[in-house]
């Protein structure tokens, strides 16, 4: 889950979506959490602020720097300074099914940013570890500055947004030979 919000969340920035900004305004950010079903300590009396949002996008450049590590153990080192941030150390919680759950808690009063950051760094380096450094790669379409953890099962995907991007290359592609065909 935290691989996902941190591929979800680095791609909301504006040099990767050719529409801009996505997290505009702190409604965008609390649309964000829900889209993810992202709960967190620190909006449990109220909506995020301004500053909650500015604190989101500043975080998520450093999510953006972990994943771009150029090897595992600077990888590895972002990733647990993310959540060093606010961790005060994992446990074991049964989910609304029985199921043992791993829970990361952050300590009393964490902003919305730590905790995203908590969450984020905690999954990366699930990721790392049961994936491996060649699962955190750029956005394969020519056109686009996204970056991504690959968690899928075959380890083959390619785009950061394949809706996005690679809807967008496969119709470019397919342009290219119906205009190639033509007399």
């Amino acid at each position: 889950m935290g691989a996902g919000l941190a591929t979800s969340l680095v791609n909301t920035a504006p040099e990767v979506r050719s529409a801009g900004e996505v997290l505009v305004d702190p409604a965008a950010l609390e649309h964000f959490l829900e889209e993810h079903e992202i709960r967190p300590d620190a909006l449990a009396d109220g909506r995020p602020t301004a500053a909650d949002l500015d604190q989101v996008r500043a975080l998520r450049q450093e999510i953006r720097a972990v994943i771009e590590a150029a090897d595992e153990d600077r990888l590895a080192e972002g990733a647990a300074a993310l959540v060093a941030r606010a961790a005060t150390g994992p446990s074991l919680h049964r989910d609304d099914e029985g199921r043992w759950q791993w829970h990361v808690a952050t300590a009393p009063r964490a902003s919305l940013a730590d905790e995203l950051a908590v969450l984020v760094g905690t999954g990366l380096l699930g990721a790392l570890r049961a994936l491996g450094h060649d699962r955190f790669r750029d956005c394969a379409s020519p056109v686009c500055n996204g970056v991504f953890v690959d968690t899928s099962r075959a380890g083959r995907r390619r785009y950061c947004m394949p809706e996005l991007c690679g809807n967008r290359l496969n119709v470019a592609n397919h342009r290219a030979r119906r205009q190639a065909a033509k007399p």
